[in-house]
């Protein structure tokens, strides 16, 4: 049985800030309220894990010696 594969047309920070962007447009739609915050915290979740991804691997980062 072979694996499926496909290629990402995106890269993995820009995915994660599209995510980001859709949860924070429905969550536009949503009353305040719980269900709400939990979008808004996980779009804030995705933002912060694509700066840690760019972070991790812009050019000036470099293992310790």
């Amino acid at each position: 049985m072979q694996r499926r594969r496909f290629k990402n047309v995106l890269s993995f920070p820009d995915r994660l800030n599209q995510e980001a962007q859709r949860l924070r447009e429905e969550a536009k739609k949503m009353p305040h309220g719980t269900e709400r915050d939990a979008l808004l915290k996980k779009a804030r979740q995705a933002e912060t894990a694509a700066h840690m991804d760019e972070w991790l691997s812009s050019p000036g980062l470099r293992p310790p010696d």
